[in-house]
């Protein structure tokens, strides 16, 4: 156990970088400022010492006014010695916590865009920020207090011993029944517990999540939170393993602690009445009533020296669970990248006998698919939902790497090439595009940052977003979210399609572009595509088979395999799977509610 905790904290020293000078200045300037924090209590001793040997005449007693003048002396610098401390490893702790963000945030910037797929931003954001917030607790002050409980603890050994080594093993009682608690409390069996109540706390914090996101739904079907039951399932077994460790593991225990610590002087007392006939007979009264004073008084410092060594304790076995939070993130996939990166030729886009299968999943998404767009094409991928359409268009800018066979771009394979240079050569619409809660001009000009105003004008003109524009108070210096103004499905596709011609991307992936408008939106999103899809090579994927009608060449997709190949009048006069699906899309289109289907 001891080897694990000294594991954790190399970790964590690990991240604080230069300032991890800063966190050893404040251990052992806590350690010295625990030490100060007791030598009030031997100026206390040499007082009652000065004072019985002068009784009754208390004028002899002469060093009182110095006694009482070191020990506030003593009592000042050891919280200013303890301050000092703290502002070290405050210090230190705030740059590691920052550190692990940053830690954080860069790996999983180099991880496949597909983990995020299957997992929740809830679950990552908790499982970092949350995890790192905790370590601030054991760098800032936990670290601090073990280093001075230690001091205080050694110190106390010396000071119970050097004086009356009977009435200080009387005193000690405490502490031992105190350590056998915290023991039981966090060691062995119910270290496990600690572990469960923070998983615990993950799932609902996703599951919280969810439930965020989910809230129109519940409004519009009038649910209630109980439909949700993931979530009342995750706020019940998180308050079942909290409720578990706090009445089941820490009560009896910490009933027990706070008994002896803070009633210590209860075994002071009978040792004191055991031993003073023996001082009377040998007439060393007046030094055994000094120690007893001493001791009396001393006692209460037990008290706060376990507390600090309690807190400590758990503040560090809080700081090992989140550092496993931690290392979950950080050991997520990492998108392998090549030493010799080379440079796309074209923008030519071939498949070549790629299969690919989600973790976990028993079938492929797709199984020895071979297909190949050529520079300024525009390819359709169409057919039934699940047949590995959008799968196919993710693994051109690596979001997955495929399982076998090979995506290449420009002549390379995407493997082979950077990823930054693989992102700039793909732009992306997806069906569920998402805006950030900023301007219009942002959140277009996030695909090219150094973007003019003029240029993102020109863009959102292209994107047939004027009449957007001119609805807006502000133009494109409106933020939306704020003041009631929102875009519906359609217009957020359109700005999205003006973030993709900015790019000015030479390969354009549309998936489901139109997925969310209606048929006015529909027809200037198809405007807009003609802007998006001029000289570039366009991976569309649709549904809605209006779309794809002029396509260079669509390929069909069933069951992650190319069912058939060709044009729109190719495929229709084939009479297949594509024409069963012609046919049922114009039918459909057709279809109307009438009055008497109503009645």
């Amino acid at each position: 156990m001891k080897e694990k905790k000294q594991s954790d904290l190399a970790v964590l020293l690990g991240y604080a970088g230069s300032y991890k000078v800063l966190t050893f200045l404040g251990m052992g300037l806590s350690a010295a400022a625990m030490v100060l924090g007791m030598l009030p209590y031997i100026c206390i001793w040499l007082t009652a010492r000065d004072l019985i040997a002068a009784a009754p005449d208390w004028t002899k007693a002469a060093g009182i006014a110095r006694y009482g003048w070191m020990a506030f002396a003593f009592a000042v610098a050891g919280i200013l010695v303890y301050f000092s401390a703290l502002m070290c490893t405050h210090l230190a702790a705030f740059r590691t916590a920052a550190n692990i963000r940053k830690a954080g945030m860069a790996h999983l910037m180099k991880t496949p865009l597909g983990f995020f797929d299957s997992n929740a931003s809830g679950l990552l954001r908790n499982r970092l920020d949350g995890a790192a917030s905790e370590t601030e607790t054991m760098l800032a002050h936990n670290l601090a207090d073990i280093t001075g409980a230690a001091a205080m603890f050694i110190a106390m050994l010396v000071l119970m011993f050097v004086f009356d080594w009977r009435m200080g093993a009387a005193c000690l009682l405490a502490a031992a029944v105190s350590v056998c608690a915290m023991g039981y409390m966090m060691g062995g069996k119910n270290a496990k517990l600690m572990q469960e109540y923070q998983a615990a706390q993950d799932v609902m914090s996703k599951a919280g999540t969810e439930y965020v996101r989910g809230i129109p739904v519940v409004k519009v079907f009038q649910q209630t939170v109980y439909s949700f039951r993931a979530f009342k399932q995750a706020i019940e077994d998180y308050s079942a393993k909290a409720e578990h460790f706090q009445s089941d593991v820490c009560k009896v225990p910490q009933s027990v602690n706070l008994t002896f610590t803070e009633g210590a002087f209860i075994f002071l007392v009978p040792a004191v009445l055991f031993l003073a006939p023996s001082a009377l007979r040998s007439g060393g009264l007046a030094g055994f009533v000094t120690n007893f004073a001493f001791y009396a008084v001393f006692s209460a410092i037990i008290s706060t020296a376990l507390a600090r060594i309690m807190f400590a304790a758990s503040g560090t076995m809080m700081a090992g669970t989140a550092l496993k939070r931690i290392d979950e993130v950080m050991s997520a996939p990492v998108l392998p990248v090549t030493d010799d990166p080379k440079q796309p030729a074209d923008n030519s886009i071939e498949f070549k006998d790629v299969c690919f299968t989600y973790d976990g999943a028993n079938m492929p998404a797709l199984d020895h698919v071979s297909f190949r767009a050529e520079p300024g094409q525009t390819v359709a991928l169409v057919g039934p939902s699940g047949g590995g359409k959008t799968t196919a268009a993710s693994l051109i800018p690596r979001f997955w790497d495929v399982s076998s066979g090979s995506v290449i771009v420009g002549g390379v394979d995407v493997r082979d090439t950077d990823p930054h240079v693989l992102m700039d050569q793909v732009a992306f619409v997806f069906q569920n595009n998402r805006l950030f809660k900023a301007s219009i001009l942002e959140n277009v000009r996030a695909s090219r940052p150094a973007a003019s105003r003029d240029e993102v004008q020109a863009a959102l003109t292209a994107a047939q977003c004027d009449d957007i524009l001119e609805k807006l108070p502000d133009g494109m210096d409106t933020v939306i979210g704020t003041e009631g103004t929102y875009l519906s499905g359609g217009e957020q596709q359109r700005v999205a399609l003006a973030r993709a011609i900015l790019k000015d991307a030479p390969i354009a992936v549309l998936d489901e572009a139109t997925a969310f408008a209606d048929p006015e939106n529909e027809a200037r999103i198809q405007k807009a595509f003609s802007a998006l899809t001029k000289d570039r090579t366009v991976i569309m994927i649709a549904h809605r088979l209006s779309t794809v009608v002029g396509a260079d060449r669509i390929f069909v997709l069933d069951n992650g395999k190319i069912a058939e190949a060709g044009t729109h009048i190719e495929l229709v006069q084939a009479g297949g799977l594509y024409a069963r699906m012609w046919k049922d899309y114009n039918e459909a289109a057709k279809w109307r509610i009438s009055a008497e289907e109503v009645q």
